[in-house]
């Protein structure tokens, strides 16, 4: 494989990256690339027909998609792979508008997820999301927004106001993070977000009746390193892993399974939303596909005995500048192929067999895998996996992509590793 390969398949990503500056984007940019693949889009209020050998999916809340496709014989089960769509930001507060000396208009914000404070500060950002709009017929659409211009700065204080900066700083999100939008209109501020949300979605502002906006990074993904080795970008975590699972998923062809690619909002904070990984979303879904085949409860229970869950969700990589952050063994590189992250705690929920399992499957698609434990003296976070088998029990494996800064508004992975995902989870999808 030459390195344009892998360079091609690097900027391919970054530009979903690009496109996708809130859960909601990066969910209807998923349901094109689906589209695009011959897939179906069904609701989930609506009866399902299902045709042996096609593709389907269904999308809850904007922010979240599960897409499946049938083999055209008998399924033993379902082949799995699961990723999320949203990424730490800052929440707009409602009634956002703040002034502040009768001259600056900044805006209420509130984190969302575990973020990295300070990577925020000093960059140029907008905002994104979607807004509920009232139409002619009465009804409550929603639109995606995306204010596509530098819009926003988190300005640092000065070291000459703070001498002791570079000694560590603890930054209050109410105090200290709010971002600096417009100076004051005459004293005043002048509502102009909610102007501006409304001209990107095609709305008047009147008829805005709700909004879910979340601030976002405007620097664009790039290739760096003396030889192009890494990627830098926005929302590696998990965006990356979302492109890989759909590229993946809607080239293959099933051949005995149900495929089923599962992109989950909400990972950031927990999952316990009805579109994350510990709502009945993926349940829902399963049972319906079994029962559209005709399978009874039993049938259903069974195509789950045969299944198996790839989990794909980023890992951490060794940092160059702390190595002993990471545990003894277990050290994964970027540009080393796909991390099996483990947890005693089963935080991750790989195992002996499942580990077994994947490994197989990277040795047969011809590419190079790795392993990732904490430290035992650290916690560490939790993800998809164990959330979505704690609803589906099926058998499963946590994996991830190696990158450093995890939950910075900027992050760094290899420029190699998305094609080695692309490639394991195509093996896995048409075993």
């Amino acid at each position: 494989m030459c390195v344009k390969e892998y360079r091609d398949c690097a900027e391919e990503m970054l530009r979903f990256i690009e496109d996708s500056p809130s859960c909601f984007h990066a969910v209807d940019n998923v349901r094109r690339m689906l589209l695009g693949e011959g897939f179906q889009q069904l609701s989930e209020g609506q009866p399902w027909e299902l045709i042996p050998g096609r593709g389907y999916f269904t999308v809850r809340n904007d922010s979240s998609l599960i897409g499946f496709r049938l083999p055209e014989g008998e399924a033993g089960g379902f082949h799995l792979a699961a990723a999320h769509s949203d990424s730490p930001s800052f929440k707009v507060k409602e009634n956002p508008e703040m002034t502040a000396q009768d001259r600056y208009v900044r805006l209420n914000t509130e984190k969302y997820g575990g973020m990295i404070l300070s990577s925020w500060m000093d960059r140029a950002l907008s905002v994104a999301g979607r807004v509920a709009v009232g139409d002619s017929e009465g009804r409550i659409v929603t639109r995606l927004v995306n204010i596509d211009r530098d819009l926003l700065v988190i300005p640092n204080l000065a070291i000459h106001m703070n001498r002791e900066m570079n000694k560590g700083v603890e930054y209050n999100p109410q105090t200290d993070m709010p971002p600096l939008f417009a100076e004051t209109f005459e004293g005043r501020g002048s509502n102009g977000l909610l102007r501006l949300a409304a001209e990107a979605a095609g709305a008047a502002p009147e008829d805005i009746l709700g909004q879910d906006l979340f601030l976002y990074v405007r620097e664009k993904g790039r290739i760096l390193g003396e030889r192009g080795e890494y990627v830098l970008s926005p929302r590696l975590d998990d965006l990356q892993c979302v492109y890989a699972a759909a590229r993946a998923f809607g080239e293959s062809i099933p051949r005995g399974y149900i495929n089923v690619c599962a992109v989950f909002d909400n990972e950031e904070v927990g999952s316990g939303t009805g579109q994350g990984a510990d709502s009945t979303f993926l349940e829902d879904v399963l049972e319906r596909i079994a029962g559209c085949l005709g399978a009874d409860r039993e049938g259903f229970l069974r195509l789950l005995a045969g299944s198996f869950l790839i989990s794909a969700d980023n890992a951490h990589g060794v940092h160059p500048n702390h190595p002993e952050k990471a545990d003894p063994t277990n050290r994964p590189y970027l540009n080393g192929g796909i991390v099996i992250k483990f947890h005693g705690g089963q935080k991750y929920t790989t195992d002996g067999v499942s580990a077994a399992r994947m490994r197989d499957i990277c040795r047969r698609a011809g590419v190079p895998c790795q392993t990732y434990s904490n430290r035992s003296d650290q916690a560490g976070g939790s993800t998809l996996g164990n959330i979505s088998t704690a609803h589906v029990s099926v058998s499963s494996v946590d994996i991830g992509l190696p990158q450093l800064a995890m939950h910075s508004a900027a992050e760094t992975a290899g420029v190699k590793d998305t094609l080695y995902c692309i490639k394991a989870l195509k093996e896995f999808f048409t075993e």
